[in-house]
């Protein structure tokens, strides 16, 4: 049997008057004052407030190969992989409505 060993992590210190000297991210300011009840209630979703506004996203759930999205990682450098996966099927979509224009040109010249 393995003799069990005391883990080496120790529990950090903390540096209270480091603590006490950072601003106070929760007392609002003159610029961000703090919003009453009634103000809170009032308070509606931006698409209800601006239906036109298009975010131009959807969240979706995918299933993508491991491979896939390790090489997007590490094309990306680890962030923004989404972004480059998104820009990726945007010009195979793109490619695709060229594609199909062509073999529209095409299909009418040979039947001219």
């Amino acid at each position: 049997m393995r003799a069990n060993k005391k883990s080496s992590m120790q529990t950090p210190t903390i540096d209270w008057a480091i603590v006490d000297a950072a601003p106070m991210a929760d007392v609002p300011d003159e610029d961000s004052p703090e919003l009453s009840d009634a103000q809170f209630l009032q308070l509606k979703p931006l698409r209800e407030v601006l239906p036109d506004l298009n975010m131009g996203k959807q969240r979706i759930t995918i299933m993508l190969d491991t491979a896939v999205v390790n090489a997007y990682k590490a094309k990306a450098g680890g962030r923004g992989y989404q972004t480059l996966i998104n820009e990726t099927l945007r010009r195979g979509l793109l490619a695709d409505s060229v594609k199909e224009a062509l073999r529209e040109v095409l299909r009418e010249e040979k039947s001219s």
